[in-house]
């Protein structure tokens, strides 16, 4: 189960990365990044590329920030790092009231919540709301940063890609980031990486200062818009491709970087037509940037609760047409399993026991579906550790408990 704890840490050395290093200005297909290849990218962009007041480096390292600062700063992650500013949708998906779940479940989510640190839960059964309930001084309206919840995003944005003609799953990955020609991604498939199966070694350690996901800064330091693919394609191979499983946040980078260099929009542009407006998102997307003015697709976008639990409904509902047909039964599916525990890997999305899938970032993000009982369970969260401790098997746990009593 190492991959899971490794992976629940996953997205927070792409923060660092961009410590004290500035964004392309790109506005309009004019001065658009080299990533875009005009006129894909549109002359007025709905993605709106935002600076942060000047911080001190020593300011931005999220994992030391501590409780009082995560409890400010998640919610203000756009005050702290460059990004894209996405608006709502024309018209937002209401979120109509529902059933209620019983008072005595009630209770116990607000207990669990105040007990872990979670600043926010939503169910919905049915696309209506049976329970929503904040802390931590958190509101309706206010953002919360995602971590590596983003990565089921982009997924998301590489099935739009898949059905908009723009690439398949089968194509190799160099066709679409041709700087990883001659490396050990020669023969690997955009399937294998986006299952984490390419067989390319590489080690997400936090505690190890020479793992390659502690070694993301230097390269941005060292190469700034080339850091993705310099670090990736330096890269040896430890199986074949398609043998092992290995969590690499470096990969779900390269999707992003893939999907760019073949829509011609950065993933925030993207996303405005592909999820945030068919979804129906009523607040606006915040998605941050990395030295080529791409976003970063293994983390970090910041959305309200109740836009968390409009992704999971949009996503249970097959995504309105903007992915191929069956795309999520794909992608929520397991590709890979660890061993006989239940939980598994798809495309970007985890899968946990009784057909229960999700989306999951450090300190306390998830959406969790329940497709069986059409039940979404969002949570927002700014947790003790990284890694949650037992909080994510709680939150599961209870979420489970409600699903098999919303109906």
């Amino acid at each position: 189960m190492m991959g899971v704890k490794n992976g629940l840490l996953a997205g927070v050395a792409v923060a660092f990365a961009l410590t004290g290093l500035a964004p392309v200005h790109a506005q309009t297909a004019k001065d658009a990044p080299a990533l875009a290849v005009p006129p894909q990218y549109p002359e007025t962009p709905a993605a709106r590329l935002t600076q942060p007041p000047p911080r001190d480096p020593s300011e931005l390292q999220v994992l030391f920030w501590n409780n009082e600062q995560r409890a400010e700063r998640f919610r203000a992650m756009e005050q702290w790092f460059a990004g894209h500013e996405v608006p709502a949708a024309t018209t937002p998906r209401a979120l109509p009231p529902g059933a209620p779940l019983g008072a005595a479940l009630q209770d116990e989510i607000k207990a669990l919540m105040a007990e872990t640190g979670t600043a926010g839960v939503m169910v919905l059964v049915d696309g209506k709301v049976a329970f929503e309930h904040y802390g931590s001084g958190l509101g309706p309206k206010d953002r919360w940063t995602s971590f590596s919840v983003a990565k089921s995003f982009t997924s998301t944005l590489l099935g739009a890609a898949v059905k908009d003609g723009f690439l398949t799953l089968d194509d190799p990955v160099t066709k679409h980031i041709p700087g990883l020609a001659g490396s050990a991604y020669d023969g690997v498939t955009v399937r294998q990486v986006a299952t984490m199966t390419s067989g390319v070694k590489w080690n997400e350690d936090y505690t190890d200062p020479k793992s390659d996901v502690a070694q993301m800064n230097r390269f941005v330091v060292e190469y700034g818009a080339d850091a993705i693919v310099a670090q990736m394609k330096a890269l040896p191979r430890e199986a074949e491709p398609g043998a092992k499983w290995v969590y690499k946040t470096g990969e779900t980078n390269l999707i992003g970087l893939l999907v760019e260099n073949a829509v011609g929009q950065p993933l925030a542009e993207y996303a405005k037509a592909k999820i945030i407006d068919p979804a129906g998102f009523a607040g606006g997307l915040f998605w941050m940037v990395d030295p080529r003015g791409g976003n970063i697709g293994g983390c970090c976008l910041s959305i309200t609760l109740a836009d968390y639990a409009r992704m999971g409904q949009f996503v249970l509902e097959g995504g309105k047409g903007m992915v191929p047909g069956g795309w999520f039964a794909e992608a929520t599916g397991s590709a890979v399993d660890f061993g006989d525990s239940g939980f598994g890997y798809g495309y970007q999305w985890w899968t946990y026991p009784e057909g229960t899938v999700g989306a999951q970032g450090i300190f306390g993000q998830a959406i969790t579906l329940f497709p069986d009982k059409q039940v979404v369970v969002a949570y927002i969260g700014n947790w003790a550790t990284a890694s949650g401790g037992a909080e994510r098997g709680q939150l599961l746990d209870l979420s489970r408990k409600l699903a098999a009593q919303a109906k």
